[in-house]
């Protein structure tokens, strides 16, 4: 087995880089990728340093393709319990696609293929920028799987359900543009602009007041499908925490000061 890690894990000016690290095999999820991608993650929630992450895949061929096919076969032929929903008792658990509690936002910067899997983990992130070249696809159907990382339950919320419907059951390919049409993906940009693009939506992230940002990702994600009425009643832990914070009295003082605010996270 390889010494070669299957995720790059890298923390620069506040912003985790986790790269995705087979670009042989179009950075294909093995177990051992799930399990180091759960380490990273991990730390990007315990680290108040970092206040955003960017998600995305080696090389420039592929985001990644998804599940490792050659590793499942094996595991197949070696009697393993098939794959469904979820990832609960395997490695990597919470995967990001199950990683409900999350509470920094997470970029997906996609060139090439996105698929199975990989397209999976760009539906689990909360910002998505696009190469024209990348592909989207959810191929299980052709393949006797399932799209069991919440592929299934995540294109049907976050496309109209006629359009998910189409890609889910023939696993049809669709491009950049097409993604962002159905509000899949926020920017389209050539290849050569994709970092730049992705540097911008750091770079405003950062600009915000970091137990905002907390606190408006949780608040949204957890009450999407509540009733108005419901989410209104509902406490957020982070919001509880940014009411109170020194930094909810620190962004109007700045403004009335006419000077930038300095964010303390507290």
């Amino acid at each position: 087995m390889s010494d070669e890690p299957r995720v790059r894990y890298e923390k620069k000016d506040g912003v985790a880089y986790v790269t995705l690290n087979r670009p042989a095999v179009l950075n294909a999820l093995d177990l051992r990728t799930h399990a180091e991608l759960a380490a990273a993650w991990d730390d990007v929630e315990a680290d108040d340093a970092v206040r955003v992450a960017v998600l995305t895949g080696a090389g420039d061929r592929a985001f990644s393709v998804g599940q490792d096919l050659r590793e499942r076969a094996a595991l197949d032929a070696r009697g393993t319990p098939p794959a469904t929903f979820g990832s609960r008792g395997q490695p990597g658990w919470p995967r990001l696609t199950e990683r409900f509690g999350l509470s920094k936002p997470v970029i997906a910067r996609v060139n090439g293929y996105a698929l199975g899997g990989g397209f999976e983990l760009v539906l689990a992130c909360d910002i998505v920028v696009a190469a024209t070249t990348a592909l989207f696809a959810l191929p299980e159907a052709r393949l006797g799987l399932v799209p069991g990382a919440g592929g299934a339950f995540r294109l049907a919320r976050q496309a109209p359900l006629k359009a998910a419907m189409g890609y889910l059951l023939t696993g049809r390919q669709m491009t950049a543009g097409q993604a962002a049409r159905l509000g899949l993906v926020n920017d389209v940009v050539a290849p050569e602009d994709l970092d730049e693009c992705v540097a911008d939506w750091t770079d405003d992230i950062i600009r915000s007041a970091p137990l905002s940002v907390r606190a408006i990702k949780e608040s949204v994600l957890a009450s999407v499908d509540m009733p108005l009425e419901r989410a209104f009643a509902t406490r957020f832990a982070w919001e509880e925490r940014r009411a109170r914070s020194a930094d909810a009295v620190e962004g109007p003082r700045a403004f009335t000061e006419k000077r930038p605010p300095m964010w303390r996270g507290e």
